[in-house]
């Protein structure tokens, strides 16, 4: 049997929790930055490294100075380094020839037994893309995280072949990691950065006198100066991407069974990335994001990049790693759940979600804080190491969140004396892992039984039982509540995610600390679920060496799950309302990877296309070129978001009929027919031409153009649909999501009062506004002397209205018909007071009749006039 091989790197995010503590003390004039110099232009790597010197040496003014400030020289990859530099040095190196950019250093944050069975990748079936690709033998998958426990049992080679000949990497010597004993044919490569940390803080990293520190706040961590991991993080995720199989691994006998990655040997070409910024996103060609620069790189090279979502769910729009050319992971839950017996005094029994394992806690009292008619609602997060009420009781409290937040009144309710909690919480799917006593999630209708039953009784009485694992089709697939949401913030045309994969309660290798002794801990998240679809890639990539990174997405996207693998009921999204999932819940749907290896067809893509959206985008071609490496990147034909050639198709705006473009690429039987089945959103109309496909030996790639209208005549939330195209054997699905967008006409207008010295005529202004945009404007005297400021500011609105009642006409006969009345505001409450009801008085007696139709407009709806402040 082999294994896979895994690289793993380990970047200046190692200690980038370190940085919270350390770095905002340092007040240096030196900071650390990054010269990038693109790509490479020669093999040399020793004439590189001196050319890099050369350079920093003309600024510098010595050789000595370079050797001392540079950090490191990068030259494999692509040219650059990185070194320590005033601003005015960074600034005098970025004017230099040969320099692209230059960019300040920054930190980026971090975002199993069951879950691969789950998804089809038994180890006991003799017929899946496990055995298919031999355990995917021979493949590497580089991970890029917090480090590696390298003891685990995960990281083993037991019955590995050597090490692939075309690795080049290497492990590096550090703080208790020693390549001779902890590398091997399983663990081939790893890395730590560290230069760049330190530099920025200014003085040597001493682990010794930070561990004694930070001994005092978490006595269970320890930092190493090494590719070690302290944190568990990067080990749980590679062990899920890649490890070996570990027999008779549990918790606390929970999630008994093996623990294993995807592949268990896996050039690949794949790089795993369970980190990112937060939201507002930099867009793809600002340099202040290098994943995208180095992500971009990397799939111009053939290497499929995998990042995880984001952990800000369920808020909409707040997935992150959201470029085109990279694959973006959301996390779903699995087929088990760890029911949780919740027995009354009154022998009634009820049941909750939990991680407890050991010796059920007998009955005990049970308590809930009631609040007096002034007080707030006493929430779960509230409770604190001075609530000595709770010794000796299990706590019934309640929480607005999902509970995620909650790790810290676990410690305080047991520091207090508390025997147990039971928490209300909608959804009650996220867990925590058994640290001294029971902590039991159940929904609030759960929850108020038993606050009834409490109220109801002098002594209530609780008793918790152990947890049990249940693995079946009872327990329904989720989206989990945390995963981050589309639509994509940056650029709403460009479906995120693009897929989901298991990441809630994911049992895989960590660091030995109190809560796994036995280095296997439960962890949730979208990082966890990243490195589920990396080992997947690698599998896939090693029967389909020749394949692009965009036709593994491709294959994953459109053969996805959209409904529970076991009970075939629609997969669903947590949130503040459980609902069916959608495309910006988990894109494509569930990763399916036994479908993953036989497609169909493909939507594939090359990285000039790439090139080309983001030169549809708009962005800077100068910022364009220094990513692409490529001079006058943008031609004169620019080509729409929309017809990139995704395999999905989101139109974030739509009003008018848009066409656009697809193209297919047959990778199943030579011969082959696909006709298409159309399933439009509600109140959208899409048709396909051709909707019939015929491959042949020479006709391997065919295009169609799709055509979307809408009936809606205001603007709608997004619907949601699909495309897919059928042989009988293949299903080639690809989401459809639209929004129909019918820009609101919004006028402003103003007068002032005999502003004409000569003449004592007023002067009328108006702007009209069509979505955020300025499309209409006039300032001009009025034809009239006005006897009051009213009165101008009336005379002014009418010559609005005028306009506004043409533009709306114009806008009908373009298809932008508008509902409802046209808003226009105005600073003067009494001309808004006429327009609707002409009194006459002193103010409004001398208007000229051929005005009065404003009171007309105004009250058959077809203008509506509002205040709003003159400064405003």
């Amino acid at each position: 049997m082999s294994f896979l091989s895994i690289h793993l790197m380990f970047l200046a995010l190692l200690f980038a929790h370190v940085a919270d503590n350390l770095l905002t003390q340092a007040n240096l004039e030196s900071k650390v930055h990054i010269v990038y110099m693109g790509e490479r232009q020669n093999d040399d790597v020793e004439l590189i490294t001196s050319s890099h010197h050369d350079l920093l040496s003309s600024v510098l003014g010595s050789r000595e100075a370079s050797a001392e400030s540079m950090i490191y020289s990068y030259r494999h990859g692509f040219s650059g380094f990185a070194a320590k530099l005033t601003e005015r040095q960074a600034q005098s190196i970025a004017d230099l020839p040969g320099v692209v950019h230059v960019i300040p250093s920054h930190f980026y944050k971090v975002q199993t037994t069951r879950s691969w069975d789950y998804l089809g990748l038994s180890s006991s079936s003799p017929s899946n893309l496990l055995h298919e690709t031999k355990l995917g033998e021979d493949a590497i998958i580089g991970v890029i995280d917090t480090g590696v426990w390298p003891e685990s049992e995960s990281f083993n080679d037991k019955g590995l072949g050597p090490i692939p000949s075309r690795w080049k990497g290497f492990c590096q010597k550090g703080e208790r990691f020693d390549p001779a004993k902890n590398c091997n044919r399983k663990l081939i490569g790893a890395r730590f950065f560290i230069d760049g940390f330190q530099a920025a803080l200014g003085e040597p990293f001493n682990s010794t006198k930070y561990n004694e520190y930070l001994s005092a706040r978490d006595p269970e961590y320890e930092e190493y100066l090494s590719a070690r991991d302290s944190n568990g993080h990067g080990t749980h995720t590679a062990s899920t991407a890649g490890g070996s199989f570990v027999h008779n691994v549990s918790v606390g006998e929970l999630a008994y069974g093996t623990a294993r990655g995807g592949g268990a040997s896996c050039s690949v070409d794949v790089l795993s990335l369970s980190l990112g910024v937060n939201i507002p996103l930099f867009p793809e060609i600002d340099k202040r994001d290098l994943i995208y620069y180095g992500s971009f790189h990397a799939v111009a090279n053939g290497i499929t990049v995998v990042c995880a979502a984001g952990n800000a769910g369920p808020i909409a729009q707040t997935v992150l790693n959201v470029a085109p050319w990279v694959i973006t992971v959301g996390a779903s839950t699995i087929d088990r759940s760890f029911p949780t017996p919740i027995m009354l005094g009154n022998n009634r029994t009820l049941m909750g979600q939990s991680m407890f394992f050991g010796n059920d806690t007998g009955f005990v009292g049970l308590i809930f804080k009631e609040r007096s008619v002034f007080e707030l609602p006493h929430r779960c997060g509230s409770l604190s190491t001075n609530d000595t009420w709770v010794a000796g009781k299990v706590v019934l409290c309640f929480t607005i969140t999902d509970g995620q937040r909650l790790a810290s009144t676990i410690s305080n309710v047991l520091k207090a004396g508390g025997l147990g909690m039971i928490v209300a919480s909608n959804p009650t799917r996220y867990l925590f892992q058994y640290a001294g006593m029971p902590f039991v999630f159940v929904n609030y209708d759960v929850a108020t039984q038993i606050l009834n039953y409490f109220r109801s009784n002098k002594d209530p009485k609780v008793r918790l039982l152990p947890s049990k694992t249940y693995i079946g089709k009872l327990a329904p697939t989720y989206v989990a509540s945390f995963s981050s949401r589309g639509p994509n913030s940056l650029s709403p045309a460009i479906l995120k995610p693009d897929i989901a994969a298991p990441g809630a309660d994911i049992l895989a290798a960590h660091t030995p600390v109190p809560g796994a002794e036995n280095g296997y801990k439960f962890a949730s998240g979208t990082s966890m679920a990243a490195p589920h679809v990396s080992g997947i890639v690698a599998l896939l990539k090693s029967i389909h060496p020749d394949w692009s990174p965009a036709a593994i997405k491709s294959a994953l996207i459109t053969t996805a799950w959209r409904k529970d693998p076991y009970s075939g009921e629609p997969i669903l999204a947590e949130g503040d309302i459980t609902k069916i999932a959608d495309p910006f819940d988990y894109g494509g749907g569930l990763v399916n990877p036994n479908r993953a290896r036989d497609p169909g067809l493909v939507y594939d893509l090359r990285i000039e296309d790439y090139t080309h959206y983001l030169c549809s985008m708009g962005y800077d071609e100068t910022a364009i070129n220094h990513l692409t490496q490529k001079a006058n990147s943008c031609s004169r034909t620019i080509i729409s978001v929309l017809d990139l050639n995704l395999p999905s198709i989101t139109i974030p705006n739509l009003n008018n009929p848009i066409n656009l473009t697809r193209t297919v690429t047959n990778v199943g039987a030579i011969n082959s027919e696909y006709k298409a089945i159309i399933r439009p959103p509600p109140g959208i109309t899409v048709v396909v031409k051709p909707d019939y496909l015929i491959f042949s030996p020479k006709i391997k790639k065919i295009s169609f153009t799709v055509t979307v209208s809408t009936r809606h005549q205001v603007t709608t939330k997004y619907y949601f649909g699909s495309l897919t195209w059928t042989d009988g054997v293949h299903t080639v699905r690809i989401p459809i999501s639209v929004r129909s967008e019918f820009p609101e006409l919004v006028w402003f207008t103003d007068s002032d009062y005999a502003g004409d010295q000569d003449d004592r005529r007023s002067t009328s202004g108006y702007v009209f506004m069509l979505g955020s945009g300025a499309v209409s404007w006039s300032s001009k005297k009025q034809p009239i002397v006005t006897l009051s400021n009213t009165k101008a500011e009336f005379v002014a609105a009418t010559a609005c209205a005028c306009q506004a009642i043409w533009l709306r006409k114009i806008l009908e006969e373009l298809h932008f018909k508008q509902v409802g009345a046209t808003t226009i505001f105005c600073d003067n409450s009494s001309a808004i007071k006429l327009s609707k009801n002409l009194v006459l008085h002193g103010r409004s007696k001398h208007v000229d009749v051929k005005y009065y139709f404003l009171r007309d407009l105004s009250n058959d709806g077809t203008i509506d006039l509002k205040y709003c402040k003159s400064e405003d």
